[in-house]
């Protein structure tokens, strides 16, 4: 994402720099806040359904340093796209081990649709009360909303170890599920070879602009329900 925005600067004759510190602030924001609650959300989940090994492993926590992962943060940085180190589940402490792991992997894009939900809400809640948004400020929440949408867009789709794969299992024959996480390296590697090539640009935008008007009509919604914008 952020190569993305200098060439697009670049293009237009000019780099503003302004617009690039901004998203490295969002991008940092995301990674050392909001990547440790996605993983959080896959350990509390987890926990609840009765499976105590991300507590036990002192993964339940927001602390960042447990789930930063500087490969994927660099991913994030640069594409916007990414990942953090994944929290250990144990599904056999589930009383139905397919659905409860769809629910655990699911936990993780929910929580930062979530976060951009959050974004969208301060946005309007600061063009409400001050009638309009400072260009720092708009520019910040922009690439936030932005960079949440895209990290759930891309742990949606169904290429393991990504968590829509975990989703899709749970309508999939064992013995399917069994070869596709047997084989889960070699579809990292073409994950990232599909990723650094462009060819998964029109799913992920696709997907992205699904979530992304999601995420923004539940934030406009109560103050479209009080006439406020």
């Amino acid at each position: 994402m952020l190569i993305s925005t200098i060439r697009t600067l670049l293009a237009g004759g000019r780099l503003n720099i302004v617009s690039v510190l901004m998203q490295i602030a969002a991008v940092l924001f995301v990674i050392f806040c909001i990547l440790p609650l996605h993983e959080y959300a896959h350990g509390l989940v987890a926990y609840k359904l009765g499976d105590p090994t991300a507590k036990n492993s002192g993964r339940l926590t927001l602390n960042p340093l447990a789930s930063i992962d500087p490969i994927g943060a660099l991913l994030i940085l640069l594409f916007g796209f990414g990942y953090a180190k994944p929290v250990p589940v144990n599904p056999w402490f589930f009383k139905r081990p397919k659905l409860g792991m769809a629910l655990v992997a699911f936990a993780g894009p929910f929580a930062n649709v979530l976060a951009a939900i959050v974004g969208g809400i301060v946005y309007n809640l600061i063009v409400v009360i001050f009638g309009t948004m400072p260009f720092l400020l708009y520019v910040f929440l922009y690439y936030y909303i932005v960079i949440n949408v895209s990290l759930a867009a891309f742990n949606l789709l169904p290429i393991p170890p990504l968590d829509g794969s975990k989703i899709l299992a749970a309508v999939l024959p064992n013995s399917v599920v069994s070869k596709m996480y047997r084989y889960q390296q070699f579809f990292m590697i073409g994950l990232m070879m599909l990723l650094f090539t462009g060819i998964l640009d029109i799913p992920l935008n696709y997907l992205r602009d699904a979530v992304y008007s999601f995420a923004m009509w539940i934030a406009d919604l109560p103050f479209k329900l009080f006439g406020l914008v």
